[in-house]
This record gives structure tokens, C-alpha cells and sequence, in this order.
């Protein structure tokens, strides 16, 4: 008998090690041996899973005795080799386990649903073959009788009574023939038959009128893109609201997809996809797949398995990058400042723009960052020449007014100049704007009906029993509900502790919908926020088709949709934008703001941005014209005081179910880490550089949610030649920790925190 071979298999868990299992080979014949990426079945602690080899001849660490043999090799798609190397890529950058990865990049495995789909598949590719086959044979024996006609009119002898009648007999079967061909032809073409179209590439399947049209400053900053995309893969089209960018990336796809190579289009929010879908439809018909975090496995799976017939545009959010793309050729990276491309709850967190970069990297294609308010993080890598940047300063539609208005909400109280959340300035401009056949958009950055509810008597605020936050009270459900773990209690009038009657503090979306309904009883109102994200593509098509007037939302509204008669746009106690404890506060309420604005003057017309506030003479509101100043403004801030880009920084979470006992350990934690970057401790490389500073412990905003108690410590490392080394000390530290029996609880790291 031959020797067994050792394997090493990743598992979906989270795992120090990537266990080793042996393979038995037959003495002649039979299977070979799995090569990496290849899906097998094996057991770990008795439980079987699907795991994915990812080396082959290992030696194991156990004893031979002891290696499990792998139950069996799946015919299943294997992984590839581009899949593999993003894993280890996150794993290793992001401080986690490969096992953690694959977790995130096929959620929901069943073994059982995968193979039932995959059979799904073969029979309807199978099908379609033999679809393609019989209206082949068809289309053949068509032509063959057409010409067949044709050379029987030529024949005809223009003499005797006859002729006319015959020749008349003969034209309307060659015509009946003739329309046969164009729909069999029709279908081929549907099925992606050679022969139906003169040209294989995708363009000869879209109409001419379907080619966007670049303006000569489009044009422009094309050129210079993929100039860029020649000496410098990773490129920033840094261009305003409104100068359309969409048609640059289109533009770009239709060239990539000539060439019959595939693109991966991101955006930061599934609401995006919505609106986006159907511009992109024209373009690209069903070459454009669409993947979200909505979709079912099943589903999910479907569209991976649809990657492997041929060139695609994929649309999708932060977790499309996991999906097994092949031969791509272009990486769009859409609003990339957004948020919304980190992961910020599940292990690996993961950021979606940063993943695009390196995906672009493993597969040779050149990558697109695009936004009209940049992050920081990307700015800085264009000024240290990691990155291209490329502006575009004009308008699609021309240059038009955009006018800033700035409403003190103090001042405008003492003149008894506020009904509810709006000033009368404010409801004068929406009456003008409605008056005009134009919409209004307005920002309120809290969902639900009032964010707190207290006792006008005792002054008792409900709260959430497992979290350390206020409960927020919905009106639709007449429920009082926490918006971090999602408890939900009855509303009652009367206090529980006192019998007082409660009242609303604040307003959130809802109650902003009801007042604006008061406001304005003739028009079309609706909402866009958290709670509403089921009918987020009926509001938005609505929106957009002018059958509502006045749309409420919170941040989701400012994400890169295009609205042609909107003229005002809203922001309501925008002080909440700026109030955070975060560095990145004011990076953020630029960007939101700056986004915002940007929705409305389009298609040539005038626009008006209103922000209520307490804070009027607040920096941020006086250089929404001045993004250059503001930007120098926030890298020598974030210079000076050690903050990213200029630094990498890590959070680590301890959380636990006792307060006292999770204080300790995060106590502990820093302690240890403290100890083990001390000087002559932990050498880097090069034997010298700045020890990591760490801070903390200390208590969150929110320090308790879902029962269990939150502390955090945050270290932060110098951009050099030890990064990486160190990174990898820290997590091989936090590991020690998490191995110590006197340890209970549970560390969450998270590197490049939002």
C-alpha cells in the first residue's frame, strides 16, 4: 500500500491552527490526491464540516497515529487559487483566523443545498446546450430554404399568365422564412450563440444608444485614468456630485468587457443597488449580476456559479469580493470614503474598499476608487504616491447654483421662529420648492418616532434591559425598542415608576414624516431609514419617477443616488453629526454634507442647502467650499496628534458578562501588551523603531450591550518596515492571553477601526 499523504484542511472555524488530515491512496488506480482548493469532508471533535485543502505533503505536528483520514473529496467547485490568496491575505492583515474567512466568503454552508444547486445548474446548462443545438439545426435548415426560394424567383420566366401570381406566391414564403430566421436568431443571440451576431464581444449586443456619451471633461479625465492604469493600477477619480462618474465607469466596463474580460462594480449600500441596477441594465443587459448580503445562500450561490460563464459586470456590496472572479479586469470601488464598507460586527472586520485593492492586486487588474469626497486614508495615499489622482471638476450638466443656508435653531426659538423640528425660513423654502413642481429631500440622522421617551414628573428615562442605552420609541409598532440588540418592550403613557405622564425628547424619522404630512397635506411624503429597508427600492424608483415630493431618510438618502427634480435638500439638528466622540467626526459630517448638497441641482437646475443648527459658526459648515482647506486642515491635526493615516491602529475588545471581571481582564490585557512591546522586548526587523502606544483600558459611550460589558484598548503603530511583524506580535500576544485558564471572556480585534 502507498503511502498516505498529509493535508492541511481550513476549516469554518476559529482556529490557532490549520488542522493536517491524511489521505489514503489506493494501491493502484482510484482518486488522486486533492490539490489546494479542493473541498473535502472531514471530522473535527466529531462534528464533520466541508473544509478546503489548503497544502498539500504537509508534515503534521501530532503524531501520524493520530491524523484523522479525510472522509471524502466533494465534487464541488474548488476554490481558487485567487479565493485562497484573499483569505490569507485578510487573515494575516486583519489579525484573524483563515478558518474566520471562510466563514464570511460561503455563509450558510450546507453540503447537501450546494450539491442540489450544482446539479441545478449542470441540468440547466444542459438544457440550454441542447437548446442551442436544436435552434443551430434550425436556423440552418432555414437559410438552407431561403436560399432555396430565392434561387426559385430567379428562375421564374418574366412571361405568361402566371408569373406574377407565382412570383407574388413565392415573396411571401421567402418573407415568412426571413422572419423565422430573425426570431430563431432572436433566441441565439439571447443564448449567446456565435452565429447569432456578426461580432462575439458584448458591445454587439448593445443598442448604439446605449453607449454613454462622455462630455470632453469626461473625456479628459478617461484618459488620464487609464494613463494611470499603466504606471499605477490603484487610481482615485476624485470627482464633484454631479459630474458624472457612473458614465466614466460604464464607459470603462463596456471597453473591459470588449475585451472579454469581467468587472466587479462595488457600492457601500444595498439601497444603492436599487437605483443603480436599473441604470446599469441599459448597458450591460444580463451580463450584470447583482450579489448583497440580502441575498439567500441559495441565491448567493446561483450567482457564483453564474461567474463562470463568460464575461459579467458584478454590482455588489462589501461581501462580493469573496465571490470566485475570474479574469477580471477592472475593480470600481464606487463612494469609497463610505463607512459602510467596513465591517463592523462579525470576525473578519474586514474593510470591502481596502480587500478591492488587494483583489485587484492578486488578480493583475487595475483598480478604480471613486468619490466626490475622498477619505482621508486615500488623499494621503495619493500624496505619497501610492496612488493616481484624477479630478473632475465639472458637471455634467453644467455649472448651476448651489446656495448654502445656515439656520441657527437658538436664534430662531427666541423669535418663536421654529414650529416642531422645522424653522419657518426652512418650510417657506420647501412651500417654494413644492410651488415649482420641484422635490425636497431632508436629513434627520436618528430613525424611529422620538430617540428618548422620559417622565415629565419623576424624570425616568426607559432603558434597555441588556444594553446600556435609551429606548427609542417606534410609532408604527407603538413600541419602545433598543437599536443595538434589538429588545422591544410596549409603550405606555403612564411612567412605571411614578404613574407620570411621559413625553417625547427629540425627533427621529417618523416623527420628522408626521410633521412634514402636517405641514404639507397635499403632498407625496415617504421615509428611507433603517426601518423601511424592505421597500427601500419602491421608495427610491418612486423618488426618482416624481411620484413623491418630500422624501425623509436618514444618512442612507446622501449615498450616491441620482434624483433629476430635486432642488431642496434638508439637513435637521445636523449639531448630532458633530457631537461624537470620534477623530473622524468632523471627516464624516464633511462628507455627508458634501454628499448631500450634491444630490439635488442636477440636470442643469438650481439648488438649495439648508442645515439647521445650534452651531452655526462651526467649521465644518464655513469650508463646504473650501474641501482643499479642510483637508489640510485634518491631516496636520491628525499628524500632530498620532491619528490615522499617519499611524495604524488596532481596537481590541474585551467583552464579558461581569462588569468587574471584564475591567480585569482588559486591565490585564493592556498590561501584558504593555510588557511584550517594552524596549528589547519584541525587536522588530530592523532591530530598532518606536515602541506601539496603548491606551487605555476604558469604557466605550455604549459599555454594555447585548448582556455583555464592553471594554476596549486601543494601540497605535508607526507606518514603517515593522508593521507587519509587529501586527503579527500582537495577535500571537492576544492568543497567549486568550489561552490563559484564568482568562474568561472573549477578545475581538479590530484593525484600521471606523
Amino acid at each position: 500500500m502507498p503511502e498516505p499523504v498529509y493535508i492541511s484542511v481550513i476549516l469554518p472555524l476559529k482556529l490557532r491552527w490549520v488542522p493536517s488530515y491524511r489521505v489514503d491512496l489506493p494501491e493502484e488506480g482510484g482518486a488522486a490526491v486533492p490539490v489546494r482548493g479542493t473541498r473535502v469532508s472531514v471530522r473535527f471533535h466529531g462534528r464533520v464540516y466541508v473544509g478546503v485543502v489548503s497544502a498539500v505533503g504537509v508534515t503534521p505536528e501530532v503524531g501520524l497515529s493520530k491524523v484523522l483520514p479525510v472522509e471524502a473529496v466533494e465534487d464541488l467547485p474548488p476554490v481558487t487559487e485567487e479565493e485562497l490568496a484573499l483569505w490569507e491575505f485578510i487573515a494575516d492583515y486583519y489579525l484573524c483566523s483563515v478558518g474566520e474567512v471562510y466563514q464570511a466568503a460561503y455563509p450558510s454552508l450546507r453540503l447537501k443545498e450546494e450539491k442540489v444547486a450544482l446539479r441545478r445548474k449542470e441540468a440547466a446548462a444542459l438544457r440550454e446546450v441542447r437548446q442551442r443545438d436544436s435552434l443551430g439545426a434550425r436556423l440552418a435548415s432555414l437559410e438552407l430554404r431561403s436560399d432555396k426560394k430565392r434561387a426559385q424567383i430567379s428562375r421564374l420566366k418574366p412571361t405568361g399568365k402566371k408569373y406574377e401570381q407565382n412570383k407574388q406566391l413565392y415573396e411571401n414564403q421567402l418573407q415568412v422564412l426571413l422572419e423565422q430566421i430573425d426570431k430563431v436568431r432572436s433566441l441565439l443571440e439571447a443564448l449567446g450563440h456565435p452565429s447569432a451576431s456578426a461580432s462575439g464581444s458584448p458591445r454587439a449586443f448593445l443598442p448604439p444608444e446605449s453607449v454613454p456619451q462622455l462630455t470632453p471633461a469626461q473625456q479628459k479625465s478617461k484618459e488620464e485614468i487609464l494613463k494611470s492604469f499603466k504606471n499605477n493600477k490603484i487610481t482615485l477619480l476624485n470627482g464633484i456630485t454631479g459630474s458624472g462618474k457612473t458614465e466614466i465607469y460604464v464607459s470603462l466596463a463596456l471597453d473591459v468587457l470588449a475585451s472579454g474580460k469581467s468587472v466587479l462594480y462595488m457600492v457601500p449600500e444595498i439601497a444603492m443597488t436599487c437605483q443603480l441596477e436599473y441604470r446599469l441594465r441599459q448597458f450591460f443587459g444580463e451580463r450584470l449580476l447583482c450579489c448583497s448580503s440580502l441575498m439567500t445562500p441559495a441565491a448567493r450561490r446561483d450567482v457564483a456559479y453564474a461567474l463562470a460563464d463568460g464575461p459579467y459586470v458584478l454590482l455588489g456590496t462589501r461581501s462580493s469580493i469573496f465571490l470566485p472572479h475570474r479574469n477580471l479586469g477592472l475593480v470600481v470601488v464606487d463612494e469609497e470614503h463610505e463607512s459602510s464598507y467596513k465591517q463592523d460586527s462579525l470576525t473578519p472586520r474586514y474593510h470591502g474598499r481596502d480587500c478591492a485593492v488587494k483583489l485587484g492586486s492578486i488578480h493583475g487588474c487595475p483598480v478604480l476608487l471613486g468619490s466626490a469626497t475622498p477619505s482621508l486614508e486615500s488623499i494621503f495615499n495619493c500624496m505619497s504616491g501610492r496612488y493616481v489622482e484624477v479630478d473632475l471638476k465639472e458637471r455634467y450638466w453644467g455649472d448651476v447654483s448651489s446656495e448654502l443656508e445656515v439656520i441657527d435653531t437658538i436664534a430662531e426659538r427666541r423669535k418663536r421662529g421654529m414650529v416642531g423640528s422645522f424653522s419657518r425660513k426652512l418650510i417657506a423654502h420647501m412651500h417654494d420648492a413644492l410651488e415649482a413642481g420641484e422635490q425636497v429631500l431632508i436629513l434627520r440622522g436618528r430613525r424611529s418616532y422620538s430617540p428618548l421617551v422620559q417622565c415629565g414628573e419623576c424624570g425616568s428615562i426607559p432603558k434597555c434591559p441588556h444594553c446600556n442605552v435609551s429606548l427609542s420609541f417606534h410609532k408604527d409598532r407603538n413600541a419602545l425598542i433598543c437599536h443595538y440588540c434589538g429588545y422591544s418592550e410596549q409603550y405606555h403613557v403612564q411612567c412605571a415608576e411614578c404613574g407620570g405622564n411621559r413625553v417625547f425628547l427629540g425627533s427621529g424619522t417618523q416623527r420628522v414624516e408626521e410633521e412634514v404630512s402636517q405641514l404639507f397635506p397635499q403632498a407625496r411624503v415617504a421615509r428611507l431609514d433603517g426601518d423601511s429597508l424592505s421597500s427601500a427600492q419602491a421608495v427610491v424608483k418612486a423618488f426618482s419617477d416624481g411620484e413623491v415630493d418630500i422624501l425623509v431618510g436618514t444618512q442612507i438618502i446622501a449615498k450616491g443616488f441620482d434624483f433629476g427634480r430635486l432642488s431642496l435638500v434638508a439637513v435637521l439638528q445636523s449639531d448630532t453629526l458633530l457631537g461624537q466622540e470620534d477623530f473622524r467626526a468632523d471627516e464624516r459630517a464633511f462628507q455627508l454634507l458634501g454628499q448631500l448638497r450634491g444630490r439635488a441641482g442636477r440636470r442643469g437646475r438650481g439648488s438649495l442647502f439648508v442645515i439647521q443648527t445650534s452651531q452655526p459658526s462651526h467649521p465644518v459648515y464655513g469650508m463646504l467650499d473650501d474641501a482643499p482647506s479642510f483637508v489640510n486642515g485634518e491631516l496636520l491635526a491628525r499628524r500632530d496628534f498620532n491619528y490615522p493615516p499617519f499611524v495604524r491602529m488596532v481596537c481590541l475588545t474585551v467583552r464579558g458578562n461581569d462588569p468587574e471581571t471584564t475591567s480585569r481582564n482588559a486591565l490585564a490585557l493592556a498590561s501584558a501588551l504593555r510588557r511584550e512591546f517594552a524596549s528589547g522586548r519584541a525587536a522588530d526587523k530592523a532591530g530598532t523603531g518606536a515602541a506601539p502606544v496603548i491606551t487605555g483600558p476604558c469604557a466605550p459611550p455604549v459599555d454594555k450591550v447585548a448582556d455583555e460589558f464592553i471594554r476596549q484598548v486601543r494601540i497605535s503603530f508607526r507606518r514603517d518596515a515593522s508593521l507587519a511583524f509587529r501586527k503579527r506580535r500582537l495577535k500571537a500576544a492576544v492568543e497567549a492571553f486568550e489561552a490563559d485558564r484564568s482568562f474568561s471572556g472573549r477578545i475581538v480585534i479590530d484593525v484600521d477601526p471606523i
